[in-house]
C-alpha cells in the first residue's frame, strides 16, 4: 500500500489527479488543500511514501502572499520532513514562469530551491515539473485561464476579451499532466532534484484559441465535426464539452419529412464523411440512384428492409434481405443503381454513413432505377 499525500488537492490540477489516483489499486490518498486543519496535514505528511505538492498561491490580492503561499509553505513542508527524518518522494508543480523576472515565477524559483536544497541535504528525491498554461475539464473559468474562461464563455454565448490577441499560448493538457505525474509512480527513484515536461505542448494563438471554440459552438448549426485527427482539437473539444451548461448537453437537429417519411442529418466531417437516419413508412422506396465516386453505408436499426442493387452496366438485379433483429451493414459500392425498400408493416429506421458531404453543385448523384419496370 502506498501512502499519497496531494496538497492543493481542491485546485485545479488536484482534483484531475485525485480522481485518477482514486482508480488505482493499493493507494490510499491523503488530500489537502491551504487552510485545512494543519494537525491532519502532519499526519499525512508522516505517512507518505509520496507526496504531490501541488499547492500554491498564483493570483493574490496581495503580491507578499506569494512568498507565504509558494515559498513559506513549502519551506515548512520540507522542514518538516527533515526534522522527522522522514524519506518521502516529492513531485513538485511548479511553472514555467519560474524562468522569468516577476513575483511570481521568483516565489515557484525559491520553491524549487527550497526543494533541491532539502534533497541536497537528505538524500531526497525531488521531481519538479516546470508545467506551461494547463487546460483542461475542471479549470476555473474567469480567473487565471484563458482556455477556460473562452470556453465557459463561449458557450454561453458570452463575450470575450484579448488584450493581446497574437500572444503565442504554450499549452499541456490536463489528462497528459496526470498521466505523467502518475507514470513516476513506477519509476526508479534516484536522489536529487530531477526536471520533467509534460508533452505535447502546444503552441498557439490565443485569437487561434477564440476562433476554434467558436466554430465548436457552432457545430450545432452546421453539424461538422472538429478534425480529432489534430491532438490539440481533441483535447480542446473535450475541454470545451466539459464546459457547457448542464441544461443544454441536448440539441435537435433538423427533421426533413415528407410522404416517405422523415430524413436527419447527425453530422458531417470533411475527414470522414457524413452520417444521417431516416424513417421511412411500410412500402417505400428510397434511391434509385447511383453515384460515381461516392461510397456509403446502410445500417437498418428498426423495421425489415429490401437493399437492391444493379450494376449499371448489368441486367442483374442483386437483393439484400435486413432487420433491425439482425444488425447488417451494407457497403454501396460505386457504378451500382442501388435503393432500399421498407418491406415491414412498421416504419423503418436505417442509418446511412457517406464518404463525402453533400455538394449541391457537384453531387455525384444520378437517378437511375434498379428495376426496369419502374418508373
Amino acid at each position: 500500500m502506498k501512502n499519497i499525500l496531494v496538497t492543493g488537492s481542491a485546485g485545479f490540477i488536484g482534483k484531475n489527479l485525485i480522481q485518477a489516483l482514486n482508480r488505482l489499486e493499493g493507494v490510499k490518498i491523503y488530500p489537502y488543500d491551504i487552510g485545512d486543519d494543519s494537525n491532519f496535514l502532519k499526519e499525512a505528511v508522516n505517512k507518505a511514501d509520496i507526496i504531490f505538492h501541488l499547492a500554491g498561491i498564483n493570483r493574490p490580492e496581495k503580491e507578499e502572499e506569494y512568498e507565504k503561499g509558494n515559498v513559506g509553505f513549502t519551506r515548512d513542508l520540507v522542514s518538516f520532513i527533515e526534522a522527522n527524518k522522514l524519506n518521502p518522494l516529492i513531485i513538485f508543480s511548479s511553472s514555467i514562469q519560474a524562468a522569468l523576472d516577476n513575483p511570481y515565477g521568483r516565489s515557484k524559483l525559491k520553491a524549487e530551491q527550497e526543494l533541491d536544497n532539502w534533497a541536497k541535504r537528505t538524500g531526497g528525491s525531488v521531481f519538479i515539473f516546470r508545467l506551461p498554461n494547463v487546460f483542461g475539464k475542471w479549470c476555473r473559468p474567469n480567473y487565471n485561464s484563458a482556455v477556460a474562461t473562452f470556453c465557459y464563455n463561449i458557450a454561453r454565448n458570452l463575450d470575450i476579451k484579448m488584450t493581446d490577441p497574437e500572444r503565442i499560448m504554450e499549452l499541456v493538457y490536463i489528462d497528459d499532466v496526470v498521466r505523467a505525474f502518475i507514470g513516476l509512480l513506477e519509476v526508479k527513484v534516484e536522489a536529487g532534484s530531477h526536471y520533467y515536461q509534460v508533452e505535447p505542448v502546444f503552441k498557439i494563438e490565443l485569437k487561434k484559441i477564440a476562433e476554434i471554440l467558436k466554430e465548436f459552438r457552432n457545430s450545432r448549426l452546421n453539424l461538422m465535426i472538429p478534425n480529432f485527427s489534430d491532438p490539440f482539437i481533441k483535447r480542446l473539444y473535450a475541454t470545451y464539452l466539459s464546459y457547457l451548461p448542464e441544461n443544454e448537453f441536448a440539441y435537435n437537429p433538423e427533421i426533413k419529412a415528407d410522404n416517405r417519411g422523415a430524413l436527419t442529418e447527425l453530422f458531417k466531417s470533411c475527414q470522414f464523411g457524413q452520417v444521417f437516419v431516416s424513417t421511412t413508412k411500410p412500402g417505400i422506396t428510397r434511391g434509385n440512384h447511383y453515384h460515381d465516386t461516392k461510397v456509403e453505408k446502410f445500417c437498418v436499426l428498426k423495421g425489415q428492409a429490401i437493399i437492391r442493387f444493379r450494376n449499371v452496366l448489368s441486367e442483374d438485379i442483386i437483393e439484400y434481405k435486413v432487420s433491425g433483429d439482425n444488425i447488417t451493414i451494407v457497403d454501396i459500392p460505386p457504378g451500382y443503381t442501388h435503393s432500399i425498400e421498407n418491406i415491414g408493416y412498421d416504419e423503418l429506421i436505417t442509418l446511412f454513413w457517406s464518404d463525402a458531404i453533400f455538394d449541391e453543385e457537384k453531387p455525384d448523384t444520378y437517378r437511375l432505377e434498379v428495376k426496369h419496370e419502374q418508373t
